[in-house]
């Protein structure tokens, strides 16, 4: 007998990041996202992609936080964003490097034997974030 599943999807995500300014600003204006809202007394913004909706807090103490590290931190290891095309991925990979602050860890490439096309950054905040696509035709472009 199978039992249906008691949840029905993500409702938001909620990232503690060092820099909420720096950070609310990659998502806003490098990835397009919309800002729904702010509350400075917390302090947090809320984004969306008009599907997907992240709550971004200030780590309480800027000077004196740990830094991410996905080997020995429990919890989020990266959170993994689908994008439509190839070519979107490429033009976020290409935004993302000129980006003051942010860090490109793999640049597009195939996820393990493919046929998905991935890359990992992390934004300026410090959080690892990948972004996927399944092009329709790999074969015309040399991911390896």
């Amino acid at each position: 007998m199978t039992e249906s599943a008691l949840t029905s999807g993500v409702d938001h995500v909620g990232l503690t990041v060092s820099d909420l300014g720096a950070t609310r600003t990659f998502f806003t204006g490098c990835l397009g996202w919309r800002l729904l809202g702010e509350n400075p007394a917390y302090p947090a913004a809320f984004v969306t992609d008009g599907t997907t909706w992240v709550t971004l807090w200030q780590v309480k103490d800027q000077s004196d936080h740990v830094p991410f590290d996905r080997h020995r931190n429990v919890g989020l290891h990266h959170l993994a964003f689908r994008v439509p095309d190839l070519p979107t991925l490429e033009a976020i990979h290409a935004r993302v490097a000129d980006w003051p602050g942010a860090i490109v860890e793999l640049a597009p490439q195939h996820n393990g034997a493919g046929p998905k096309v991935h890359c990992i950054i992390r934004e300026p905040g410090g959080t690892r974030i990948e972004f996927t696509c399944i092009p329709q035709d790999v074969s015309l472009h040399n991911y390896g």
